[in-house]
Order: C-alpha cells, then sequence, then structure tokens
C-alpha cells in the first residue's frame, strides 16, 4: 500500500508540473511584466532610444485621448481597399487600442486604459461579420486581431478595470467571428496572409488560454504546406515568397512571422531559431535590397516599394543580436535610417523601439544605431 501511495505521489507530482508547464504566461503576446518594466524604467531616466520612441508614440493621432472609434457591424474589404466598408477603420482602430493600453500600462493613466476598453468594447458590442470579396475579410481579421489581443492582454493583466462581462464578450468575437477567418491560415494565396493569420491565432491562444489554438499556429509556421509557413516564405538564400511580388507584401510576411516569434518566445518556444535562424536570412536578405544593395534572385526581383521600410525590425534585431549574439549589419542599418520605428496597419508591431529594443541583455555586435 505505502508502495502504490509513493507511485500516486508521484503521478500526482508529474501532472502538475506537467499542467503549469501547459500554462500560459501572462501578460505574454508581444510584452512581459518585465518588458513593461524595463520600458518604465528606461522612460523614467530619459534614455535613447527609448525616450524617441515614446515621443513618437505619445505625438501619434492614434495615442490621443480624442481618438474615437468607429465600428461597423458588418465589415467589408475588396483587395486593394476598394469598397472599404469599415475595414480601414478596424485596423486603426486595433492600433490605437493596442497604443492606449500600453499608455496605461506604462504611464498608470486610467484615461488611457479607458479608452482602450471603450475601443475593445464598442468592437465586441458591434461586430457580427467581417467579409470581402476573394477572402478579403479574412486578411482584415489577420491585420486586427492580433493588435485587438495585445491591447485586451495588457488591459486583462492589469488594474485597468475591464469588466469581466465585457472580456466575456470579447473573447466572443475572437472565437467566433475571428478564429472561423483564420485557423486554415489561406494557404492558396500569398505568403504574407498565412503569416499574419498564424500570428493572431498565436495571440488568441495565449489570450483564451486555449493550447490546441496556439499548437494549432505553431505547427504551421514549423511545418505548413502553405507559403505563409517558415520555410515555404524564406528560401535557403534568404530570398523571400513575395520577393519577386513587391518589397511592401515581402516586409508584411517577414513582419508577421517576426511578430510570432516573439509572441511565441514569451511562452518559452522559439520559432526565431527554426530552420538555423531562417527568419534573420530573409530579412537580412530583405534589408540588404532595400538599402540599395543587389542581391541574388531567382526571377525578376519586385522593385516597387524599394528602399520604404516597415515598422518590423526591432524586434527581431533585439532577439538575434542581442540573444544570440548573430550579426545582422543590415537590419542595423536599416534600424539607422528608420528609428525610432513608427507603426503601420498592416503588420503587427508597432512602436518598436520603444517596445522591443532592450540592447542592455548582450553587447550588440557593432554600435547601436541611433
Amino acid at each position: 500500500m505505502k508502495h502504490i501511495l509513493t507511485i500516486l505521489a508521484i503521478v500526482l507530482v508529474s501532472l502538475e508540473v506537467r499542467a503549469a508547464d501547459d500554462a500560459f504566461v501572462h501578460p505574454g503576446l508581444m510584452h512581459s511584466q518585465a518588458d513593461l518594466a524595463f520600458m518604465r524604467q528606461k522612460l523614467a531616466t530619459g534614455e535613447e532610444p527609448w525616450s524617441s520612441g515614446w515621443k513618437r508614440l505619445r505625438s501619434d493621432y492614434i495615442a490621443a485621448l480624442r481618438y474615437a472609434p468607429k465600428p461597423t457591424a458588418h465589415v467589408s474589404q475588396a483587395p486593394y481597399g476598394k469598397d472599404d466598408i469599415g475595414a480601414s477603420q478596424m485596423m486603426r482602430d486595433a492600433s490605437a487600442a493596442y497604443c492606449h493600453a500600453l499608455e496605461w500600462c506604462l504611464t498608470g493613466e486610467k484615461a488611457h486604459a479607458a479608452k482602450a476598453i471603450e475601443i475593445l468594447n464598442a468592437w465586441s458590442s458591434t461586430l457580427e461579420s467581417i467579409a470581402g470579396d476573394k477572402d478579403q475579410g479574412r486578411i482584415v481579421a489577420g491585420w486586427t486581431t492580433g493588435k485587438f489581443c495585445n491591447a485586451a492582454e495588457l488591459l486583462r493583466h492589469s488594474s485597468a478595470g475591464w469588466a469581466e462581462r465585457d472580456v466575456a464578450r470579447f473573447k466572443r468575437m475572437l472565437l467566433e467571428i475571428d478564429y472561423p477567418l483564420l485557423k486554415d491560415f489561406q494557404p492558396r494565396y500569398n505568403g504574407n496572409w498565412g503569416a499574419t493569420m498564424l500570428h493572431s491565432v498565436l495571440c488568441i491562444g495565449i489570450f483564451c488560454d486555449d493550447r490546441d489554438k496556439f499548437n494549432r499556429a505553431v505547427d504551421y509556421y514549423l511545418h505548413g504546406k502553405g507559403k505563409g509557413a517558415l520555410t515555404n516564405y524564406v528560401f535557403p538564400t534568404g530570398q523571400c515568397q513575395e520577393t519577386t511580388r513587391d518589397q511592401t507584401h515581402a516586409q508584411m510576411g517577414l513582419g508577421a512571422l517576426a511578430a510570432a516569434g516573439a509572441v511565441a518566445w514569451q511562452q518559452g518556444v522559439d520559432l526565431y531559431g527554426a530552420a538555423g535562424n531562417r527568419l534573420a536570412l530573409g530579412l537580412e536578405y530583405t534589408a540588404r535590397y532595400n538599402l540599395g544593395h543587389e542581391v541574388p534572385c531567382t526571377g525578376v526581383i519586385g522593385e516597387k516599394g524599394r528602399g520604404h521600410f516597415q515598422p518590423i525590425w526591432e524586434a527581431a534585431y533585439q532577439h538575434y543580436v542581442y540573444e544570440k549574439g548573430l550579426p545582422m549589419p543590415y537590419t542595423q542599418q536599416v534600424l539607422g535610417k528608420i528609428r525610432p520605428e513608427g507603426w503601420s496597419i498592416v503588420v503587427p508591431e508597432a512602436f518598436g523601439t520603444l517596445t522591443c529594443f532592450q540592447g542592455h541583455r548582450r553587447r550588440p555586435i557593432g554600435p547601436i544605431p541611433r
């Protein structure tokens, strides 16, 4: 009997460890509690480049308290923004919700918590469907869901005062409207679609404490058959699936994969390192070409958008250079041109210089971009 009880105790301990391992870290999307504390400390001392990143956020119209959400019950968009019914507004509102939630966490100003809550509640109490010609509604859901989730994560795991009934309604929006549009990652289309969708599914999984959804997105990133999976998007040469299309879409795909890496890293999953740090190769290739250098390319490279940099670089630069000690000289040059990063409605990252750069962790290879 004593032997049986001992075995049972070992089994119970094992189950407890497994349960703890399966639990998500909160807040745990783009930012942890430690990340937020780091940002607050840098802002308190006025250090650069965080101070400049903060000024850029605070000066943006989406971060102002006068910002007003304009939810639409039935969001629709045709390709390239034609016949836009609420889609662009939803994308702006998602970015604004994230900004105000971040401002709340960094300043303690309740008015910003209230504004972020206002935006999330407005959409979760209004939205009934997202649609569009040629499945355009699915990519709109991809562009907005991750940012909405990041705002919600910061509010829910703080003293913001977001009512539980409102949290539940927001969850229903994620699970009943957004997730059905995102769960299959649209493998038939260009890879920025699948990458954007898998990032949003990761965020849904963490916010809703749904390990199956999180694992579904991780599996697609690593092993998916569609163009948005890492090794189908970034080739061994660094060329991207959309390099021959144009540079804006290539950066959109890379940005979504980089954001997925950042979110998974918060939960102890290393997507950044997959396929021998393949994502870093794609970023360096794309940075090199957009800085004006020639790169090897199978096919005719898409010049449209060359030299216009999306705000996708800081999180990956921090990870690969400071956490892993890998050189990213072309990414470093990009940051020297665009710092501090701002935001875009079509990539998950926003204000990355403020939120993602933490150069103190490891001495960089080369000078810190200013």
